[in-house]
């Protein structure tokens, strides 16, 4: 198989994502207009002239050597990843390098292993277990191994920190699967306890709705909510503006590609979630609540319309996103990894970051300058 590797236009990247069962967002045409810091550009595989792969490529400068980037490919590319990989990536490289790149950094959209609801509450509970590493999961996943072994021997760098988070894509998730199942079969595998909360957040009198022409007055809403959520739970948010460009974007690309959900009561925002759906794939994006009320359940609620909507949409998975596979009751952590497992879902580890040094000076220099930044030099 001689494939080649050219840039395509946003358009026909667009109709080639449209014709696939699932694509991450972070691989859409759009994401590279979200990613205002990063220059973007969309590529296709051609196999005989005719289009069989897509990548949405962020590039990155190198500060004071400019004409060289990062080529950044989030949950990408879009290719088949139980072919020959010579044949997928080779060409990619080429070009790439051809073009200023001084590494690739891959997050192939491929999974290793999986573990159910079950085998994560087990472990949580066993106080000899303090990874998710540790505990027996279900059969390895054949693919993600040889695309693991294949990037090793062919010199690619796992980027992949023990906490699971690195500079870009989360390696573990936590996905809820749909395909075949009902709203019934859904809330039965869920425990008791979200079970409970989604009837209390009903209970209580919780509207959940999807914001429309207002957007921008209820993106403010959210923002206001998150910053809040920000402050309580010790992380960094993100600008108003970014979601106003993220939400304008997606949005302008496909009517469907993103939602965001408030959930009130009594006229007054408790929660609120930002959705993501390309094809059968919907997430769960960003998420704020109110230290207030707390008790009437406005998150759970959210989620659930969520994932009510992704059944309708006829998705086969509900993406939870990123969790550390800490499972250590200490870990500030591990309460994140409790909330999603209650919807009765699995967790799920990915490949993971690789990069490929095409120019190893210049990679190297890049990699001391993002060790400094990270470190607070």
């Amino acid at each position: 198989m001689a494939l080649t590797v050219a840039p395509i236009s946003p358009t026909e990247h667009l109709q080639f994502i449209r014709a696939q069962r699932s694509v991450s967002f972070l691989q859409t045409p759009a994401w590279g207009r979200v990613k205002t810091e990063w220059r973007s550009e969309s590529l296709g595989w051609y196999d005989d002239g005719r289009l069989v792969g897509s990548a949405l490529v962020l590039h990155r400068p190198v500060p004071r050597l400019e004409r060289f980037t990062l080529a950044y490919l989030p949950d990408g590319p879009v290719i088949d990843w139980t072919g020959d990989l010579d044949a997928w990536l080779d060409p990619l490289a080429a070009y790439l390098i051809a073009r200023g790149a001084f590494a690739i950094r891959l997050v192939p959209p491929v999974r290793t292993n999986t573990w159910t609801a079950a085998q994560v509450k087990a472990g949580v509970a066993d106080p000899g277990v303090t990874r998710l590493t540790q505990v027996p999961g279900e059969a390895a996943d054949p693919v993600g191994a040889r695309v693991a072994g294949w990037l090793n021997d062919a010199g690619w760098l796992p980027q992949n920190p023990e906490t699971g988070f690195g500079a870009g894509q989360p390696q573990f998730r936590y996905e809820l699967p749909l395909a075949g199942r009902t709203e019934a079969d859904v809330l039965r595998g869920m425990n008791q306890l979200w079970r409970r909360n989604i009837k209390k957040a009903a209970k209580e009198g919780v509207e959940v709705t999807v914001a429309g022409d207002a957007a921008d007055r209820e993106l403010k809403a959210f923002h206001d909510l998150y910053v809040h959520t920000a402050e309580r739970d010790r992380f960094t948010p993100r600008p108003l503006h970014y979601f106003e460009t993220m939400y304008a974007e997606l949005s302008a690309e496909d009517p469907d590609r993103i939602r965001l959900y408030l959930a009130r009561h009594r006229g007054e925002l408790v929660a609120a979630t930002l959705g993501a759906r390309v094809g059968a794939h919907a997430w769960y994006s960003y998420g704020a609540s109110s230290t207030e009320k707390r008790e009437v359940r406005g998150s759970n609620a959210c989620q659930w319309e969520m994932i009510r909507d992704a059944l309708v949409a006829g998705c086969d998975v509900y993406d939870l996103r990123g969790i550390t596979p800490t499972l250590d009751a200490d870990d500030p952590h591990v309460g994140l990894i409790q909330f999603k497992v209650g919807t009765g879902g699995q967790a799920v580890r990915y490949v993971g970051e690789w990069d490929l040094p095409l120019r190893p000076v210049i990679y190297r220099a890049f990699s001391w300058w993002m060790a400094r930044r990270r470190s607070g030099h």
